[in-house]
């Protein structure tokens, strides 16, 4: 089979296509032959050498991606051949509160990702797709999708009437525009294109500000909810937005910190006890909360926002696409 592999870690270039034995299930697995992956931002973080956490030598990247159940192994029970799946971010992490062990194996990092032309995960670490989504939609779902819904649904809590604000048109904040609407919330997003948030503005978008014009955008998002503040921010800059976040969101309110992009720094404590707020790293989510997240998809037929398509042949033009920075949603590499 053909499969992408990263020898070195300090440019797209660095990304080889290469032939593999194909795999087999052993038992309670399942063989994959994947169809479809997505981009997100730490996997062009492991390709450049700049992520954080510890990365396999000659790694498959890529943690998401959606395929067809090809062959199972013996014990397995929730899956048969020809079925439409996606794999979880965190293959251990089943259900209940994170932990060190749960989050140890990670697609794409620490364990071979999705970027191939067929893989073998554990029967319980694969979802079956939503039905209305196709292959490149599905293959969205398990970073992206899967953390913006932990940040609203299980740590956020929002309920119909909240006002939820959204950094950037990455594929977190789209889907977190997404799932925020279907909430019945209140929204505002920020860009520094007026086209994307004209973009955002048709998906649903209440309010956008435009933070390059508008370098206070804390003052102006506080001043559209009539000085209350808004009940959740999704902070993905780093250390350049998080004292705003946290000057524009309510007393008691939640700041979910999913990204870095603008780079690490010092937090200022007084303003989350002047807030009084819950600020919450989010890590994806587990095969739960995936679960939960594709009944929800289901039954809404929300479909995932999908800026380009890449053939597998081009999996290092899609890097470099995202590396741009001009993307609104997801990247997605086409397989096979």
């Amino acid at each position: 089979m053909r499969a992408y592999e990263l020898p070195k870690r300090t440019a797209i270039d660095d990304l080889k296509l290469v032939e593999r034995e194909a795999p087999k299930p052993g038992a309670r697995q399942a063989l994959v032959r994947v169809r479809a992956c997505s981009l997100n931002f730490r996997d062009l973080a492991i390709v450049l050498g700049t992520y954080r956490a510890p990365v396999r030598n000659n790694v498959i990247p890529l943690s998401d991606g959606a395929g067809e159940v090809v062959e199972i192994g013996t014990g397995v029970t929730r899956l048969k051949t020809g079925d439409r799946v996606a794999a979880s971010f965190f293959p251990r992490w089943m259900g209940g509160p994170i932990r060190a062990e749960k989050v140890e194996m990670a697609l794409g990092g620490s364990a071979d990702g999705m970027l191939a032309e067929y893989v073998v995960l554990d029967e319980d670490a694969l979802l079956k797709l939503p039905d209305h989504l196709s292959f490149e939609e599905g293959a969205t779902l398990p970073c992206a999708g899967l953390t913006a819904w932990q940040a609203l649904s299980v740590f956020g809590q929002t309920t119909a009437g909240d006002t939820v604000l959204m950094q950037g048109t990455g594929g977190v904040s789209i889907f977190a525009l997404q799932f925020a609407k279907l909430m019945g919330a209140r929204t505002i997003i920020t860009s520094s294109s007026d086209e994307k948030l004209a973009r955002a503005k048709a998906l649903g978008a209440d309010e956008t500000i435009n933070y390059r014009r508008d370098a206070a955008w804390e003052k102006t998002a506080l001043e559209l909810t009539g000085d209350y503040g808004v009940d959740h921010v999704v902070e993905v800059g780093g250390s350049r937005t998080l004292e705003q976040s946290l000057r524009a969101v309510r007393i008691g309110g939640r700041v979910s910190v999913i990204g870095v992009l603008t780079g690490a720094g010092e937090i200022n404590p007084t303003l989350i006890l002047g807030r009084r707020a819950s600020v919450q790293g989010m890590s994806v989510g587990s095969v739960e909360m995936f679960a939960a997240m594709n009944r929800a998809i289901a039954q809404s037929k929300l479909r995932p926002v999908i800026d380009r398509v890449y053939a597998f042949e081009e999996a290092a033009e899609a890097f470099r696409y995202m590396e741009s920075a001009r993307h609104f949603g997801k990247i997605v590499v086409r397989v096979g």
